[in-house]
């Protein structure tokens, strides 16, 4: 800060500051938002702004960089998806009458969970969260501004919260409670989330209810705080805070739904290669939003399930009926953000105008939808409220014309208001009445050139010129002199600018005071018309799934209670679109009661990962209630699916690949139960050969015998598909291969039992390595594999078989030979020291 004296507009800024030190302070100055001081300094270089000063010929100049008004939305968008906070500080009275410094406040604090404007903002939600703690368990509350979405839950430690944290994509979270230093550095350097504070609680019983648990009221209270802190207004749209339970829905960690490519591709970061996008058929942003929000959760309630399932079954029963639905969709706009826009006080004209033509659409939807024979449907239809009141203020008031800004005029149809129509009807008039004067003036004056004229110095003025200035009738007054002419204005004349002048401006005024006014009572609506929104979101995401199961050809699933997986032709729902249904080769899966173990065998890039995959997809579409890609499906409703496919370092964390199997193999192992599902990859392979294949079967063995998921394991090591012989419920099955004149062919088909090779050297081969590398891989192959049947001869020459040459060295076989022979014969704790050296030597001897 300057030494030097401040004036009393930059003493103003930097009380304000004071107050906002965690945020760009936009200070508006006339038609511009200025920064100063490091503010200025630092969006300089992140805008590209152009960097002066303030009082440059002072010994320290305070750095200065500003925006126009008008367009610092761009700007705040831009500081707010990099991470910032934006306050806004208006001008708060017209600088004209101020007396000394214009008064300034802060209005409105934009946050990157708060924002709600951006240019760049979808149709997904942005979630803002708070987190708080009894010292036991974690309350943990979210909410999305821009809809009023509210919801809070109890979980039972930070992992699981953080986990939370990354499935609602969150960007910012509100703490409730001093974080500890390390958990701090997980959120903000490994999670790149901003942080920010609220330790006092709002008590609002309107949204926040007393039926939930004090934490979750902490954390909910805690979130409604630092969200009227920062909006600075009443924020009507805000719903109020469900309790909801994590178990309630399919659980599945972030890193699961991000291996599945859920909601974007993991490799691309894109839509295009989801399960989102090959399910996304709706055609309102409301809808879009629950179909990511139906995805992300699945059910785990049957009864849900099949009412879904029901209804999307009558979309399929009824084609031309779902495509007139289809059609009214497309006329309905986003209601959720369009209140909440009302709510901020921020709806314009044409927000209204979609609000009415939404609401004018949705007694045709409800039309159509009761032609539907279907009693889950019923339940929604039941529940349609078209709000033809509303519907009807709108149509009546708002003109469709309407400009995007309330200052302009223009906004309210002709009729609405008597008052606003005499006020039209004069400006309309006015004109005709000054060429009636105008006329009679010039007959009754003479001059043949006399007309009106009109400029913002003088008004409406009779322009006279000099050589007709004898013929000026006595009741004409001089407004003006020039050169060769005179202006001249009448008492007429006067009065009908002055009514014209009136009805210009108080039209003005008056058509913003009647916007207004119909905004006020749009808000009154808004809970209705949140109630609207959800349903008609959740009609919009059923006819999609409609649409997809249609257009693939899908079937609808059965549920058991059996524990058992029967899925006949399934396929992979998303590889199938990528590559078309003539080039997808399905598959069977199939688990009877007594099976909860897969091991499945077979190189790579024979199809082992899209086989996994396809189960877990199957089991998420059918329990969002969705129709399913096989010719028959039939399993149990699964409580969590838990992965570890694909290897990744965890870099910013400093955890290897293998650190990240271990980790995520230890959480599937400690929360998985008889009804989850996992799914295992190559599990081991990040290690040394025989630590990985250690580790691979104790966990086999752990989760055959302490958890019963059903389980999938993919693996390289042949040496454990001896354990379907010692474990009664896992089963072997591989990848067909097809070998032929020494070319190979991958089938892409599951078969039963193990597979008897790898082809390793072929992938490679496919890869384009250089045959001169392959060549010596072969040569290193056949010698490695000699020496295996070598130590297998020297361990057990029993074992010595034409298969026993062509494979690897099984690390779980049993081996015999004299010396361990004569070795169990020794009784160590009876030898005297001299036997024991003679023993050793005999036993070297025999070796």
């Amino acid at each position: 800060m300057t030494k030097e004296k401040l004036s009393p507009g930059m003493q103003q800024y930097l009380d304000i500051k004071k107050e906002y030190p965690d945020a760009f302070l936009l200070f508006r100055m006339g038609d511009f938002y200025e920064l100063f001081y490091e503010d200025a300094t630092k969006a300089a270089q992140i805008l590209e702004l152009t960097l002066t000063s303030r009082n440059k010929n002072a010994d320290h100049p305070i750095p200065m960089a500003g925006m126009p008004f008008h367009a610092a939305q761009q700007y705040i968008d831009t500081l707010v998806e990099l991470g910032y906070k934006v306050a806004i500080a208006e001008q708060m009275e017209d600088p004209k009458k101020a007396v000394g410094v214009v008064k300034r406040e802060v209005v409105q604090v934009i946050t990157p969970g708060t924002a709600i404007d951006s240019s760049s903002q979808d149709a997904s939600n942005n979630f803002l969260v708070s987190l708080d703690t009894d010292g036991l368990s974690y309350g943990l509350a979210y909410m999305d501004v821009s809809t009023g979405e509210f919801h809070t839950t109890t979980l039972s430690d930070f992992d699981t919260a953080t986990s939370e944290i990354l499935n609602l994509k969150a960007k910012e979270v509100v703490l409730g409670y001093q974080l500890p230093e390390q958990e701090k550095h997980l959120l903000t350097k490994q999670l790149n989330l901003l942080l920010s504070e609220s330790l006092e609680a709002i008590e609002d019983l309107h949204l926040i209810d007393n039926a939930l648990t004090p934490l979750e009221k902490s954390s909910a209270g805690k979130l409604l705080a630092y969200v009227k802190t920062t909006q600075l207004r009443e924020l009507s749209h805000l719903q109020k805070a469900l309790h909801y339970e994590i178990k309630d829905f399919l659980q599945m960690t972030y890193a699961t739904k991000k291996s599945l490519d859920l909601l974007e591709n993991a490799r691309t970061g894109k839509k295009h290669g989801s399960l989102y996008w090959l399910l996304d058929e709706t055609k309102t942003a409301m809808g879009t939003r629950l179909l990511r929000s139906w995805i992300d959760r699945p059910l785990v309630n049957q009864t849900k399930i099949l009412n879904r399932q029901e209804v999307i079954q009558a979309f399929l029963d009824h084609f031309f009926e779902r495509h007139d639905l289809t059609e009214s969709l497309k006329g309905i706009y986003d209601i959720e953000r369009l209140a909440s826009r009302v709510s901020f006080g921020k709806a314009n004209p044409k927000d209204l105008l979609q609000l009415g033509k939404t609401l004018s659409n949705v007694p045709m939807i409800k039309s159509i939808l009761e032609t539907f024979d279907s009693p889950a449907l019923e339940q929604l239809v039941a529940q349609l409220d078209p709000l033809p009141e509303l519907e009807h203020l709108i149509s009546s008031a708002i003109n469709p014309e309407a400009p995007m800004t309330i200052l302009e005029g223009n906004i309210i149809k002709t009729g609405f208001d008597e008052k606003l129509d005499g006020y039209r009807r004069v400006m309309k008039e006015g004109a005709g009445w000054i060429a009636e004067i105008e006329a009679k003036e010039r007959e009754a004056s003479g001059i043949s050139n006399l007309k009106v004229d009109y400029n913002k110095k003088d008004g409406y003025y009779f322009h006279v010129t000099n050589s007709n200035l004898d013929l000026v009738p006595e009741h004409f007054f001089r407004k003006a002199t020039l050169k060769n002419s005179e202006r001249y204005g009448t008492v007429e004349l006067a009065k009908i600018e002055g009514d014209m002048l009136e009805a210009r401006e108080e039209s003005a005024n008056l058509e913003y005071d009647i916007f207004m006014s119909i905004r006020a009572q749009v808000e009154k609506y808004i809970q209705r018309l949140q109630k609207l929104a959800r349903l008609l979101a959740t009609i919009d995401v059923l006819q999609s799934l409609a649409v997809v199961a249609e257009n693939n050809h899908y079937i609808r699933p059965l549920f058991n209670t059996d524990q058992m997986i029967s899925i006949e032709n399934g396929r992979h729902a998303v590889v199938e679109k990528v590559m078309g249904v003539q080039e997808y080769i399905p598959n069977t899966i199939t688990f009877d009661t007594d099976t909860t173990i897969q091991l499945i065998t077979g190189p790579n890039m024979s199809g082992k990962s899209t086989y996994m995959r396809q189960l877990a997809l199957t089991v998420i579409m059918a329990q969002m209630g969705a129709f399913v890609a096989a010719d028959y499906v039939n399993f149990p409703i699964f409580d969590a699916i838990f992965t570890r496919i694909g290897a990744a370092d965890d870099l910013i964390s400093g955890q290897s690949t293998f650190m990240v199997e271990m980790m995520e193999a230890n959480q599937a192992i400690q929360l998985a139960s008889p009804h989850s599902l996992i799914l295992f990859d190559e599990l081991g392979r990040g290690t040394a050969t025989y630590d990985g294949m250690a580790l691979a079967q104790s966990i086999i063995e752990y989760i055959h015998e302490h958890v019963g998921a059903k389980t999938m394991f993919a693996t390289h090591y042949h040496e454990l598909t001896t354990l379907s012989k010692t474990l009664t419920q896992l089963v072997n099955v591989h990848v067909s291969i097809l070998e032929q004149d020494g070319e190979v062919t991958f089938l892409h088909k599951i078969a039963e039992g193990p597979a008897d090779k790898s082809y390793g050297i072929h992938v490679a081969k496919i890869a384009g390595l250089p045959r001169n590398l392959l060549n010596r891989a072969d040569t290193i192959l056949k010698d490695l594999e000699e020496h295996s049947a070598q130590i297998v001869a020297q361990v057990n020459p029993s074992a010595v078989t034409k298969e026993a040459v062509s494979t690897q060295l099984s690390l779980f076989q049993e081996a015999s030979h004299p010396v361990l022979d004569q070795l169990q014969k020794v009784d160590v704790l009876n030898l005297t020291p001299m036997e024991a050296m003679s023993t050793l030597y005999e036993l070297k001897k025999l070796l």
